[in-house]
């Protein structure tokens, strides 16, 4: 599926309630201002308990009773994003007692009526881009986290939306792993438009078509520069400083 689609968040915030009949409640995000551009990576970094994985499970629909949104959200076709988003948690989630064949297409619960057969087709050739189609009848507990990781995305790729969000996909996997999963998520999510939440500034420097951080408290956003390469970058000196700078605002804002 290919759809332009830009996401405009204006005036947002976010408040936990400490219990669904309370009427306290603390703002986690507030005056939330930013754009995530049609077809391009949109990440955002923060301090734990900055509210960024909150935001991301809000524009999927995720939020329970015991979290409150306000603001604008506006969508470039002026259509809701329910029915139309994919949603990548840090774990992969996948189900010990399903191969992996399997896991892949327990995707189409969310919103596919192929037929078994065409199901199963497109998993299979989703498991050819991802390097598994020779595993697809092994069991999850017999991959390593690099390779479930894979499964997760051609779950994820399945569903075939066109915003794809991320939290921390990368997080638990070796320096290496990550290193190559990062290129072939780039280059599998092309024309999809693509938030990532990570706590690593290198990964985001890395991967960032926009960058955003979320600090202070209640965080707000700010939009920072990248260097003119286009993602996925090499690791080089301009890289480096600008990993530097978010570095030195993270350490401000633990203060």
């Amino acid at each position: 599926m290919s759809v332009d689609l830009e996401i405009t968040i204006t005036n947002g915030s976010l408040r936990y309630h400490s219990s669904p009949r309370s009427n306290t409640n603390k703002a986690v995000i507030e005056n939330l201002n930013l754009t995530i551009a049609a077809n391009k990576w949109t990440c955002l970094v923060g301090k734990s308990g900055c509210g960024k994985s909150t935001l991301i499970k809000f524009l999927a629909g995720l939020l329970n009773e015991s979290t409150q949104w306000q603001g604008q959200l506006t969508i470039s076709d002026n259509q809701p994003l329910t029915g139309r988003v994919a949603y990548m948690a840090q774990q992969d989630l996948l189900l010990p007692w399903l191969t992996v064949l399997d896991n892949v297409c327990i995707s189409s619960k969310f919103g596919h009526h192929d037929s078994i057969p065409n199901l199963k087709q497109r998993a299979m050739t989703l498991l050819e881009h991802v390097g598994l189609a020779d595993k697809h009848q092994l069991l999850p507990q017999q991959l390593s986290g690099g390779m479930r990781q894979r499964v997760a995305l051609a779950r994820t790729l399945l569903q075939d939306q066109p915003i794809v969000l991320m939290d921390e996909p990368f997080s638990a996997l070796d320096a290496v792993t990550r290193y190559r999963l990062q290129d072939l998520f780039v280059k599998l999510l092309k024309h999809k438009t693509v938030v990532l939440i990570t706590h690593d500034p290198q990964e985001a420097i890395r991967l960032s078509d926009q960058l955003y951080i979320l600090q202070g408290e209640p965080a707000f956003a700010t939009a920072l520069s990248l260097p003119p390469t286009l993602p996925p970058r090499r690791f080089d000196a301009e890289s480096a400083s600008h990993q530097q700078r978010i570095f030195d605002i993270l350490a401000h804002d633990h203060d």
